[in-house]
């Protein structure tokens, strides 16, 4: 079995793509292979790597269903790797990258999984800061990200972040990413669930800043487009989540303090009733409202659904 095996899928951003190939190149450690999990319409990128030339293992697998979920199950399929590493195309890993994975893997046999630092950079600028709490599922259902800020000393976690994730291939044995997750590209939070999938086998988790890439937030070619709110792209985000924090919390106290904060609380971005009043006041608009309404019959929509599912798989 091949040590490393690293996983970009990737969809019409040749320059990018490149970038991070040429991160890959310069590592420590060179992986053993690198597969990039390329649309079959993708005629751009596909010409790209008939002409790129590397010292790199570069395998090419070509995917035909839309969306990350389906790109990054053929990448798993096709990979040989004992760590099984998964990088965004937008971006580039430091050189230590992959060599201090592998470190903190052998640290002990009961991490399965590790994620570190994405340097979040818009043209010149990058976003600094730093944050003691990163990939966090607080108790009444609250999920904070903050892999982008995170410092300090390697941690466990609950959730490593898409961009810079990487598992031992014996803790994700049977494990595929979420084909329930709405969204014809990103399928966002689709990295949440595999990780929390992970944690509930009880493999341990850890984020260590050191462990960084910097990232370069790329055009997407779906309905999220960012920075940019549109309204379907914004309930799949919230059914996504949704659904997976439903499967998470198994006990139906959890579920009952969840959706009560969602409805009475809730976040900036995914405003419940006392957010929506704070940021009334603050900024009023109607991008606001839209949030609101979408966010509450979205959570419920999403748990009737898979109440639904459930029902149907068990009959």
């Amino acid at each position: 079995m091949m040590e490393t095996s690293v996983i970009i899928p990737t969809y019409q951003r040749t320059s990018d793509l490149q970038r991070c190939l040429e991160g890959l190149s310069k590592q420590y450690h060179v992986p053993d292979e690198v597969i990039i999990v390329v649309r079959d319409t993708d005629k751009e990128t596909i010409n790209f790597l008939k002409e790129y030339k590397t010292s790199l293992l570069i395998k090419e697998t070509l995917v035909t269903s839309p969306g990350q979920v389906a790109a990054l199950n053929t990448g798993l399929g096709a990979s040989s790797g004992e760590f099984i590493c998964i990088l965004d195309d937008d971006t580039f890993p430091h050189p230590q990258w992959l060599k201090r994975i592998i470190a903190v893997f052998r640290s002990s046999e009961q991490v399965g999984g590790v994620g570190g630092r994405d340097w979040v950079i818009h043209e010149s600028k990058t976003e600094n800061g730093r944050r003691e709490i990163v990939g966090k599922i607080q108790w009444f259902g609250r999920v904070i990200g903050n892999h982008h800020l995170g410092h300090g000393d390697p941690r466990d976690v609950d959730v490593l972040k898409g961009a810079n994730m990487s598992f031992r291939r014996k803790a994700i044995e049977g494990l595929s990413f979420d084909e329930r997750l709405l969204g014809k590209g990103a399928q966002v939070h689709n990295d949440m669930a595999f990780s929390l999938s992970v944690k509930r086998r009880g493999w341990r988790l850890v984020y260590d800043p050191d462990i960084a890439v910097d990232h370069f937030p790329a055009q997407r070619f779906d309905l999220d487009k960012r920075d940019m709110f549109n309204k379907e792209a914004y309930y799949n985000g919230v059914y996504n989540e949704t659904l997976i924090m439903f499967d998470f919390m198994q006990k139906p106290f959890q579920r009952v303090i969840c959706v009560m904060w969602w409805i009475l609380i809730g976040t900036k971005h995914r405003p419940g009733l006392l957010q929506f009043f704070r940021l009334l006041v603050m900024k009023p608009n109607n991008q606001l409202v839209k949030r609101f309404t979408i966010n509450l019959r979205t959570r419920f929509k999403a748990n009737y659904l898979r109440k639904k599912l459930i029902r149907s798989l068990t009959q």
